[in-house]
């Protein structure tokens, strides 16, 4: 493929994985108050489902002033749900859509997978009712399923001996989209456009439709890219016919013990980092006072440093340094991030919040969190599709993803979990604990071979 041709591939793909990253991570930021604003509206008209979810709850003797927090625990529990339902749709849906790919093309598939995740942002902006809310993330989270086929395409333009440097490329569109999509929502969440016009929420319309234009807006723009201007990397030749139903639990039929264990790695370290992921943000409003907009800014941080890290180390030092070792490098600034984070915010026992006073060591920890995830995601990506013939590409990136979204789907939960019921610095320490078993399947796996392509 020539260079022009290449570049092109790249531009789209980046923006396909970017938008991606918005898409999930634009609600970050809004969970708390979110959650909060269904829950209130919900139990002021009646009930509904996330109102009977809260009322089950206070049955069972969950409720936010038992927890005596400065949020409700049902929005810690349900966001849980929420988030595991996004990542159990894309454990379901990527590798399907990456063996799809292998036989129609990558780009017939992104052109409907792209199509329905603008449909799904168009009905979050008219969201009035929470279960308009949980379709669009249904609708997002099938959608999502479509990064199994974006990095496909990028192995399928890259020679082996660059295919960290592509993946890193994918790397940087996540940390821009952990950037933009929290800023999306936390700064777009700071004008309601009910305020002032309760007539428009007869429409649907709510104090979360801003951050979901945006979202809708960027998706559509994406979807035309693809249809006028993504050419095909898959050649017909390439392609092969063979119906197979990839998914993690398939994991065993990958003939090559390299990738399985690669696959595996990823899982345990992704069900530590998802769940540390998804209570941050109540982590901060428990220990420090953040608002939405406060948050958006710690996205922010962490955004500008996976871009910073997969950018420049990533890129620089694969070659020479190799990919497992930089993954093994990642999950201990992993375990190190959260044994700090653990710790940053409350006093030797564990009880009394110091507002402010530790907010440089919970920076640290961020610092530390971000830079281990931007090592390890690019590198063992790069390392499943090195240990790959071209044909089964999507096949095992399928099933690499497909592992990834199956951690995302248990992790928030399990963390939520632990969460309520032992407390944030525990849930910490636990996830920092639970990094040891990636590292020592890591440690199993060989530095793959770029000479053969």
């Amino acid at each position: 493929m020539a260079n022009k041709g290449t570049g092109r591939v790249f531009g789209i793909i980046f923006l396909t994985i970017f938008l991606d990253m918005v898409g999930f991570s634009v609600i970050f930021p809004l969970f708390p108050a979110m959650l909060d604003y269904y829950l209130a509206a919900e139990e002021s008209s009646g009930g509904g489902w996330a109102s009977s979810f809260s009322h089950f709850l206070t049955s069972i003797g969950v409720s936010g002033q038992e927890y005596g927090q400065s949020f409700r625990i049902e929005t810690v529990i349900f966001g849980g749900l929420l988030g595991s339902l996004f990542a159990i749709l894309q454990f379901v849906c990527a590798p399907i859509w990456g063996r799809l790919s292998d036989r129609i093309g990558r780009k017939r598939v992104l052109m409907i997978t792209l199509g329905l995740t603008s449909a799904g942002y168009l009905l979050w902006v008219f969201a009035g009712q929470f279960w308009i809310l949980l379709l669009s993330r249904i609708m997002g989270g099938i959608a999502s399923g479509n990064l199994s086929v974006a990095t496909a395409a990028i192995a399928d333009v890259t020679a082996r001996e660059n295919r960290a440097k592509g993946m890193a490329i994918v790397g940087i569109a996540f940390g821009l989209g952990f950037i933009l999509g929290p800023a999306i929502g936390g700064f777009g969440s700071m004008h309601d456009l009910t305020e002032g016009n309760p007539n428009l929420t007869e429409l649907g319309l709510n104090p979360f439709s801003i951050p979901a234009l945006a979202s809708f807006a960027l998706a559509l723009l994406n979807w035309g890219l693809v249809v006028f201007a993504f050419s095909e990397t898959l050649s017909e030749d390439k392609r092969i016919l063979k119906k197979e139903r990839p998914s993690f639990f398939q994991l065993r039929k990958v003939e090559n013990p390299a990738i399985r264990r690669t696959c595996l790695s990823y899982f345990w370290y992704m069900i530590s980092f998802s769940g540390m992921e998804f209570t941050l943000t109540f982590l901060a409003v428990e220990r420090f006072s953040f608002s939405p907009d406060r948050l958006a800014w710690m996205f922010v941080l962490i955004g500008c440093t996976l871009i910073l890290v997969q950018g420049f180390a990533v890129r620089r030092l694969a070659a020479p340094v190799g990919e497992r070792n930089l993954a093994l490098a990642g999950i201990v600034m992993g375990c190190l991030a959260f044994v700090v984070i653990s710790q940053a915010g409350v006093s030797s026992d564990h009880d009394t919040i110091l507002e402010f006073g530790n907010l440089p060591l919970f920076g640290l920890g961020l610092l530390l969190m971000s830079g281990g995830v931007a090592l390890i995601s690019p590198c063992l990506t790069a390392m499943t599709s090195l240990f790959s013939e071209e044909s089964r590409q999507g096949f095992h990136l399928g099933v690499f993803r497909s592992a990834g979204s199956l951690a995302r789907a248990t992790g928030p939960l399990l963390a939520a979990i632990i969460y309520f019921r032992y407390g944030s610095a525990t849930a910490y320490l636990g996830g920092a604990f639970l990094l040891i078993l990636p590292l020592a399947v890591l440690l199993t796996v060989p530095q793959p071979d770029k000479t053969n392509d």
